[in-house]
C-alpha cells in the first residue's frame, strides 16, 4: 500500500487543526451577583442604565476580562479594582456593537502615582496613568489611587482610567492625535479639528471650565473632554452643547439622555 498520499495529508490536517484552534474563542465567564452589586454601588454609569443595557454592560466587562490581563504591581488587587478597570474600558465603547481593544494586552495596576521610569516610590511621581509605547506597546499602566478617585463622588469631571482608554481608542487608527478616524466619519473630521482649536483657545483665555491640561495637545484635549463627557454629561451639554454633540457622534451614545 502506498503511504505517500497520507504523508501529504498530514500537513494539511495540522494546518486545519491550527486554524480551528485559532478561531476557538476564549471562554467568557459571566459576572457574579457580587460583581454586579459592586458595579451598581461604585459605577454610576452602570447604575443609571436600564436592565437591558446593564446586561449588555456586564457582557462587555466579561469579554474584557477574557481578552486583557490585569496585573497588580506592588499591591494586592481586589475585585473592585478589576471591575473599575474593566468599566473604564467599557464606558467609552458602550455605544459600539462589537469593539475590542486589539492594541491592548495587559493593564498594570500600580499602588499610586509613578514617574517616567515606571517607579512608584521616591520623588517626582506625578503620572497617574499612561498608554505604553515602544517596548511597552500593548500595555497600560494605571495608579490605583487615581483609578478609585475617578469613580468617587469627589472626582468631578475627571476619570484617569477613562482618559487612558480614550487614548487607546484614538490610537486605534495608528496615530494618537485627538482625531479618532475609526470613530469619526471623514466629513466630520475638519469640523472636529476646528472645534478642538476653538475650545483650546477659550481655555488659554480662561474662558472655559474644561481642565487646562486639555491644551497640551489635540490628543490630550480629546481625552480630557471625553472624561467630562462621561463624568458630567449634563453639565457638558449645558455649557458646551456643540462639543457634547460632537462627542455623542464620536462615541455613538448620549449619556446626558
Amino acid at each position: 500500500m502506498n503511504s505517500l498520499p497520507f504523508a501529504y495529508l498530514i500537513p494539511i490536517f495540522l494546518i486545519a487543526l491550527y486554524l480551528i484552534l485559532k478561531k476557538k474563542k476564549v471562554a467568557i465567564e459571566p459576572l457574579t451577583d457580587v460583581d454586579k452589586k459592586i458595579l451598581d454601588d461604585y459605577v454610576s454609569y452602570y447604575h443609571n442604565l436600564d436592565s437591558t443595557d446593564k446586561l449588555r454592560f456586564e457582557e462587555k466587562v466579561a469579554t474584557f476580562f477574557s481578552t486583557v490581563k490585569i496585573e497588580p504591581v506592588g499591591l494586592e488587587m481586589t475585585t473592585l479594582d478589576e471591575l473599575l478597570i474593566a468599566s473604564s474600558a467599557v464606558i467609552p465603547i458602550f455605544g459600539f456593537d462589537d469593539w475590542q481593544y486589539k492594541n491592548l494586552t495587559s493593564v498594570l495596576l500600580y499602588p499610586d502615582t509613578f514617574n517616567k521610569d515606571f517607579q512608584f516610590e521616591g520623588g517626582e511621581r506625578n503620572i497617574m496613568g499612561m498608554v505604553g509605547t515602544g517596548y511597552m506597546n500593548g500595555q497600560m499602566i494605571l495608579s490605583r489611587s487615581a483609578l478609585r478617585h475617578g469613580f468617587s463622588k469627589s472626582a468631578g469631571k475627571e476619570n484617569t482610567a477613562i482618559h487612558e482608554f480614550v487614548h487607546l481608542l484614538d490610537k486605534s487608527d495608528g496615530a494618537t492625535d485627538g482625531i479618532p478616524e475609526n470613530l469619526l466619519a471623514h466629513e466630520y473630521t475638519l469640523p472636529w479639528i476646528k472645534m478642538m482649536h476653538e475650545e483650546m483657545e477659550k481655555i488659554e483665555e480662561n474662558k472655559s471650565d474644561i481642565n487646562p491640561y486639555a491644551i497640551t495637545n489635540q490628543a490630550e484635549f480629546f481625552a480630557v473632554v471625553s472624561e467630562y463627557f462621561f463624568e458630567k454629561p449634563e453639565l457638558l451639554k449645558e455649557k458646551h452643547p456643540e462639543l457634547y454633540f460632537q462627542l455623542s457622534r464620536i462615541f455613538a451614545q448620549q449619556p446626558a439622555g
